[in-house]
């Protein structure tokens, strides 16, 4: 494996035109990443303080979850201001202060809009909720009298993601019951109707404030949500509202009217010197409806949740990789790649058990480097932390464990703060003595990060050597990729000039040719003379 870039040391950034269509994005769960003042959650003092770690771990850009005024109902995606910084995360200079950082270290800064709903704490919701029904307040939220004789049904019979009704009934203060309100996710996130001027400008003004204080991109949550079908008809019967299970032709996800809101952001952003970018989450249907999001007047990029969601197998890989390309190319935009994010089980789980997981994460971490597009890695990801599936109820804090009835444990999971030195908990995440808003296994003792820098043959190490061959081969990026033929199970593909891929997803080695030499692999593989033999489960990069 080759040596691993000095600890402290950026490389440095692409200057290739269009930054995000070959950069490695590194999503920072801002709760989780770094806690500075000893509270026990993550901030921005702490995220600044170790962005010269991300920096010499050759990514090109960070991703910040929401930082925003908030209750926390779902980990700051319930937002009741969106132009000041939550106390318990910092303060504006501290976002000012971060972003320079970033800048002067070759590093592009992506935060959360969360443009769907807001927080229930929100002035607009207090203003609603006060106000009388038919009123301008109440115009900028999704309220609608309820079925029945007495409204006491709700207005339909959609669901909410976290689980149980999507609509909650508004009381007057002595308890008259009234109009109902829609919230798709929790109760405490009343949906915003994008139908209304003042929402569209609202959300206008909100990226100019961020803009102006030289943000580099917005990822958009929910991106496929904000407008509903007008007529608020009921879903099928058993129809499920989950964004997992591919259900998403429904009437309150990927409407046609989300396109329009887009073009307008488009060139607002544009408008801009720097090259900013929108990323969507888009759960939408398959890769040819994501595109619809990346035409030339849209969105520059949107999350390849096919390609996240894909089983540990070849063919199903290959045919994920080829419609993500073609539908993507057709419209000009680059696909990204994704294994992980702070909503899903983290892919060394999901690929496994224990090492056979880890084995796999780390092989799916090359063949999605070597892909022709830009990445976006998930923090922790390039440790191998894996879920952790034990935390305690009492410790539980998403909001689909309660929405459930405690039947679904929800993401805190793949939240779990992150260990950088030390052999105990808190593992530097927090100083010592303080105790993280989740707790950290002690058997991450030997995942730190400080650890894996002392081991060449660590998951850090990889990750590392990767980034930077990334950045560094002509080959990789953007750009086109070729199929080369290989046995079953296996999947390989070159990238001019002189590059090549091979992944072997079977349970049997598999001996391939060998043109050039090894680059990087994910397992050690042995060689001989003109050939070598691949493991199960593994990953290499050939030169050619």
């Amino acid at each position: 494996m080759p040596p691993t870039p000095p600890h402290g040391t950026p490389a440095s950034p692409s200057t290739s035109p269009g930054w995000w269509r070959d950069a490695a994005i590194y999503q920072i769960y801002v709760r989780s990443f770094a806690d500075s003042n000893g509270d026990g959650e993550g901030d921005l003092p702490g995220i600044r303080h170790r962005l010269p770690e991300l920096a010499a771990l050759g990514v090109d850009a960070v991703w910040l979850t929401p930082f925003y005024l908030s209750p926390l109902a779902d980990g700051g995606y319930d937002v009741a201001d969106y132009c000041q910084v939550d106390p318990r995360f910092g303060t504006l200079a501290d976002f000012d202060a971060l972003t320079a950082t970033a800048h002067e270290l070759g590093l592009r800064v992506i935060i959360d809009i969360v443009p769907n709903h807001t927080s229930a704490a929100h002035r607009w919701f207090r203003a609603a909720v006060a106000a009388e029904p038919g009123s301008p307040e109440r115009s900028r939220y999704v309220f609608r009298p309820g079925r029945g004789a007495d409204g006491e049904d709700p207005p339909n019979n959609w669901q909410s993601i976290f689980g149980g009704p999507a609509w909650t009934r508004l009381k007057r203060p002595d308890g008259t019951p009234e109009e109902w309100y829609l919230h798709l996710f929790d109760a405490e996130q009343p949906d915003l109707d994008w139908t209304s001027p003042e929402v569209r400008q609202e959300f206008e003004d909100v990226l100019r404030f961020w803009l102006d204080r030289d943000v580099d991109g917005f990822r958009i949550d929910v991106a496929h949500g904000m407008v509903k079908d007008p007529a608020l008809p009921d879903i099928a019967p058993g129809q499920k509202a989950a964004l997992l299970d591919g259900q998403t032709r429904l009437p309150y996800f990927d409407q046609e009217g989300v396109h329009e809101i887009y073009r307008r952001w488009r060139s607002l952003v544009d408008s801009y010197p720097g090259e900013r970018a929108l990323v969507a989450e888009a759960w939408v249907d398959d890769a040819p409806r994501v595109a619809r999001y990346l035409r030339p007047d849209e969105l520059h990029q949107a999350f390849n949740f096919e390609y996240l969601t894909a089983e540990w197998d070849a063919a199903a890989l290959r045919s994920v990789i080829e419609a993500s390309l073609a539908a993507n190319g057709a419209v000009g935009a680059t696909t990204t790649w994704v294994l992980s994010n702070h909503d899903v089980t983290r892919h060394v789980t999901r690929f496994g058990d224990g090492a056979r997981g880890l084995r796999r994460a780390r092989a799916a971490a090359l063949l999605t480097l070597a892909l022709p597009g830009s990445v976006y890695l998930y923090q922790g990801e390039e440790l191998g932390l894996p879920e952790v599936a034990d935390l305690p109820e009492e410790a539980l804090q998403d909001p689909t464990w309660e929405r459930s009835g405690r039947t679904e444990r929800g993401r805190d999971g793949c939240r779990v703060p992150l260990p950088w030195e030390g052999g105990e908990p808190p593992f530097g995440f927090a100083p010592e003595g303080a105790e993280p808003w989740l707790p950290i296994p002690e058997a991450w003792a030997a995942l730190t990060r400080a650890a894996q820098r002392r081991d060449a043959d660590s998951t850090l190490a990889l990750y590392t050597t990767a980034l930077h061959e990334r950045r560094a081969h002509p080959a990789l990026g953007d750009g086109a990729m070729e199929w080369v033929a290989a046995p079953e199970g296996v999947l390989a593909f070159r990238r001019d000039p002189a590059f090549a891929c091979v992944a072997n997803f079977s349970d049997t080695a598999v001996r391939s040719p060998l043109p050039g030499g090894v680059l990087l692999s994910s397992s050690p593989v042995t060689t001989d003379g003109d050939a070598f033999l691949l493991p199960p489960d593994t990953a290499v990069w050939l030169r050619l």
